[in-house]
């Protein structure tokens, strides 16, 4: 398998992301990059920038910044610990030694002012990379290994430290070619066998040519030996480490950018959650299956999606009473329970119909949800009836590197919101429940409901992650389908926009921040919200707070909003006739001076800052 899948599964991706343009900026290692991507069909267009020594870089305009989908940005080891360390008998040992982790240190943050200067503003998203750690330790002896004499040690500690340092800068996030280089093997690419343990870039095999003419002209030159090809005595996969670079690029992107991004997994039990068949395998007297190996890896696999954010539940053919009592016995050690897993539904009905009710319970959407089941019969049937939904299980032993490695699995950063998600989604079940045994009216009037509204006027506002989030995620319940891009954001603040935000609470749980609203001048430009406050009436409740916001000392002014329709965007389409505003031609609304917006009357409305 190549690296590049291995480390970056491509399984569960769906839409294809194409790059417009890229910006490479670094040593002749990036340079390589630049020259193996324009051969590629990465992307259309690659611009390289070499730097060292802090150098000052090219100026651009905010334009041209804003054309490149990413930024690359590979901080050259050489120029972080200079060439003085090369000389590593004088320089580490003697009376004029140097601590070239902390030169290291400092030079990281030198170097990092001058190459992010383009993304300073967070417009740009920025991918650093870190150093290639050397192969062999490079100590005087076996008792300094892993010291401050060692160079491997310094790389490391560097490492660390660099990717602690990029976390000032916004939208930046690290590359870790180090693991590629690790998983894929550093034999296999790595110059430090045969050039400075800093340069750090990949050999070539064509090296060893230099040796045999047309070179070397002269006979008296010639070498007693021939030398053999260098692909022959070192093999040479460097064109797989190109690879995976270039998929961890488009992986980190498709994260930031929530590209086909996963919020449930539904497992199926038998030979998915467990080997074997619980009713069959598992009786007193017999010999049950072994839990090593993915059994237990899917058990943990589960925590670390929750700790994600990501829910988990069950669709199973069983008897709920039965799995429930046997549960503890077939999961040894304990490391998941029953309760682990939300709104799950074991019974004997068709699977499809019980994935079907577990999305919609949730308010979730088909695309957004990854079905796991070992039988491929249960697998097409769910695929058939819930297009979009993504199924796998076939394979055991790749369902957890999938699960956990590939970037719609991932999150750029987490949010309140995200952590608390399953949380919220319990309590909904919940004010589900109670909403059958009262009329509409009352049920409204029953849950508490109260809106804490904000202003996000810059993008160092605390909230501006989830913004970002929820701006860029949200299908449904988005007026226009617009994604936000960092510069989106300051381009539209800079113009005089605004960009109110807004937290729901009822008696039943704090649902965090589910809404945001984007005011160009009398426009509403943009209005965004979590489906899982759909039905309360708190988007009314918003817009009218918003609208009497915009009207403080203008009260005469018509308000001006606008639907664009998209493939999934029903839920929002009545929104603005239901609070009072006039429609008109292609989808624009009016609500004419001296009318108030109206509705979500049973919902407090609270500013705050």
């Amino acid at each position: 398998m190549d690296t590049a899948e291995f480390l970056f599964p491509s399984k569960l991706s769906r839409q294809e992301v194409k790059f417009e343009k890229i910006l490479l900026i670094g040593s002749c290692l990036s340079e390589t990059y630049a020259e193996r991507l324009r051969e590629s069909q990465f992307c259309k267009t690659c611009d390289f920038v070499l730097f060292n020594n802090a150098m000052k870089l090219p100026p651009k305009t905010r334009q041209e910044i804003a054309d490149y989908d990413f930024q690359y940005v590979q901080i050259p080891l050489r120029t972080v610990l200079t060439d003085a360390i090369v000389i590593v008998d004088e320089k580490l040992s003697g009376t004029d030694s140097i601590d070239f982790l902390e030169l290291g240190k400092r030079n990281i943050d030198l170097l990092l002012q001058s190459a992010l200067v383009y993304g300073e503003d967070g417009s740009l998203l920025t991918l650093v990379s870190n150093f290639v750690v050397p192969q062999g330790h490079a100590s005087p002896s076996l008792s300094e290994e892993d010291t401050p004499l060692d160079i491997v040690y310094i790389v490391r500690e560097l490492n660390s430290y660099l990717a602690a340092a990029i976390k000032k800068y916004p939208n930046t996030f690290l590359a870790d070619i180090e693991m590629i280089a690790s998983s894929m093997g550093k034999r296999y690419f790595l110059d430090d066998t045969i050039y400075f343990y800093t340069h750090g870039s990949a050999q070539y095999p064509y090296w060893s040519d230099l040796e045999a003419a047309p070179y070397w002209t002269a006979p008296e030159r010639g070498r007693i030996d021939p030398i053999p090809d260098l692909g022959s005595t070192y093999e040479n996969h460097s064109a797989h480490f190109f690879n995976a670079v270039f998929r961890q690029m488009e992986a980190i992107y498709r994260t930031v950018h929530q590209i086909d991004m996963v919020k449930l997994v539904i497992f199926d039990l038998d030979n998915t959650l467990w080997r074997g068949i619980l009713g069959d395998h598992y009786q007193p007297g017999a010999r049950w299956p072994y839990n090593d190996g993915w059994p237990m890896g899917i058990w943990e696999t589960i925590h670390h999606l929750k700790r994600r954010g990501i829910m988990v539940s069950i669709a199973s053919k069983n008897d709920e009473n039965y799995v429930k009592s046997r549960w503890r016995d077939v999961i040894d050690p304990s490391f998941i329970r029953f309760e682990d897993f939300i709104s799950p539904q074991v019974n004997w009905e068709p699977k499809a119909g019980n994935v079907k009710k577990i999305i919609e319970s949730l308010s979730l959407t088909p695309s957004s949800v990854v079905f796991v089941d070992d039988n491929p019969v249960e697998r097409e049937s769910v695929e058939a009836m819930l297009p979009g939904i993504r199924a796998i299980g076939s394979d055991p032993f790749v369902v957890r590197r999938l699960l956990l490695w590939s970037p719609e699995m991932q999150l750029a950063r987490r949010t309140d919101e995200s952590l608390r998600r399953e949380g919220m989604l319990r309590q909904q079940m919940k004010r589900e429940e109670n909403r059958a045994s009262l009329t509409r009216e009352e049920f409204l009037r029953d849950l508490g409901a109260t809106i804490s509204l904000k202003e996000i006027s810059s993008l160092d506002h605390p909230l501006f992650s989830r913004v970002f989030e929820l701006v860029n995620k949200t299908n449904q319940f988005n007026t226009n389908g617009q994604r936000w891009s960092h510069l989106d954001f300051s381009t539209h603040l800079d113009d005089g926009g605004k960009v109110f935000t807004f937290s729901v609470r009822d008696k039943y749980t704090e649902y965090g921040t589910v809404g945001i609203v984007f005011i160009a001048g009398n426009d509403v430009k943009q209005y965004v919200m979590s489906c899982r406050v759909l039905g309360m009436e708190v988007e009314l409740a918003a817009l009218a707070k918003i609208c009497a916001l915009m009207r403080e000392g203008s009260p005469n002014i018509a308000i001006g909003a606008q639907i664009v329709e998209t493939q999934s965007n029903m839920p929002c389409r009545t929104l603005f006739s239901n609070a009072g505003f006039e429609e008109g031609e292609k989808g624009r609304f009016t609500l004419p001076f001296g009318r108030e917006a109206q509705g979500g009357g049973h919902v407090k409305v609270e500013i705050s800052s």
